[in-house]
């Protein structure tokens, strides 16, 4: 008998068969050691469409069960996170299907209750850590004036900038990070790249680079996408601003939220408040793709420019050959 039998006779009999039957299917599957994919999927097909018709003590027994498994499916995961905190607590605290990007986007909609649950989990990511701490007490929380980005216009880089220091009342900064949070973290189906040539392979490769800690890692894997030399991306990257490392991303056409997971990795220090993501957002938002891609030109131009002068051949006189003009590599690469 098939998941779609099991469900059908769930429905058309009285709720305690649904009830049954879901806490038996997850029970089952917490048995299995290393369930395949398959499983997963059936687990999901069978337990989602009875998710509503199951009682609140039932849905806290799933989670409670779930938290502890290793292969919890992921779409049963998420959807049990969307309850209370006194149904998705265990899932909050220690399930591993949840990832960097799930816990922003349930502290962005749900707040400090989920929040206070996320902050329990070992090896927590440094900034939603101090995320949660900031939404824990937004008086205290001191805004820094965000730096001035190259080729925005003049009027929308004040507004940019004027913004952050307008006077916040109380308990307006966790708010306002809810609300931009809930902004960026839109469903992976709505997010459309507009280049073509960056693709999941790209993000996922500077993303899990990103997360490993180690810089040259990252480098390389920023040196790869871009097409530029290692030492130019290692530059992008040792700032003390993300600025450089913004315009890269934004040249990419990377998404909000993806942009924003591999600079918090890079610079986990600059995100210790929620006005610091806006600031983040505003800015990206605010860089032009076409800005940044003039960026990533010149930064080609200069790796050009370092490999003509490195293989340039001696003149017979023992004087170098000159430079070759970086202004007219630019301006090749432009027109190319």
């Amino acid at each position: 008998m098939s998941a779609s039998d099991f469900r059908q006779i769930a429905i058309r009999t009285e709720s305690g068969k649904a009830e049954r039957l879901f806490r038996a299917a997850v029970s089952a599957f917490c048995s299995l050691t290393r369930p395949s994919r398959r499983e997963i999927a059936q687990l999901e097909d069978l337990t989602l469409p009875l998710f509503d018709s199951v009682p609140v003590e039932s849905r806290r027994y799933v989670a409670a069960a779930l938290s502890e498994c290793e292969y919890a499916p992921a779409a049963l995961v998420r959807r049990l996170c969307e309850e209370p905190v006194d149904v998705c607590a265990p899932l909050l605290v220690r399930s591993r299907a949840l990832g960097d990007i799930d816990l922003i986007a349930l502290i962005g909609r749900h707040g400090l209750p989920h929040a206070r649950a996320i902050a329990r989990r070992k090896d927590l990511n440094p900034a939603i850590a101090q995320l949660i701490k900031a939404l824990e007490k937004p008086t205290l929380v001191r805004v820094r004036q965000p730096e001035p980005i190259a080729d925005v216009a003049g009027a929308d880089a004040e507004a940019a900038a004027a913004a952050p220091s307008a006077p916040k009342l109380p308990g307006s900064a966790a708010e306002t990070a809810r609300r931009r949070l809930r902004s960026m973290m839109l469903a992976e189906g709505e997010a459309t790249s507009v280049n073509p040539f960056v693709g999941l392979a790209t993000y996922s490769k500077l993303r899990e680079t990103a997360l490993t800690g180690n810089a040259a890692f990252f480098q390389t894997a920023l040196a790869d996408a871009l097409d530029i030399d290692f030492s130019t991306a290692r530059s992008l990257t040792e700032h003390s601003s993300y600025v450089s490392l913004l315009a890269a991303l934004r040249a990419l056409d990377l998404s909000e939220d993806r942009a924003f997971l591999i600079v918090v990795a890079v610079y986990p220090r600059e995100f210790p408040h929620p006005q610091a993501i806006r600031i983040f957002l505003d800015r990206y938002r605010l860089l032009h793709h076409e800005a940044a891609l003039d960026k990533v030109r010149g930064w080609k131009a200069e790796t050009l420019s370092r490999a003509v002068r490195g293989n340039t051949p001696v003149a017979a006189n023992g004087d170098q050959a000159p430079d070759v003009d970086k202004a007219s590599l630019g301006a090749s690469l432009k027109a190319s």
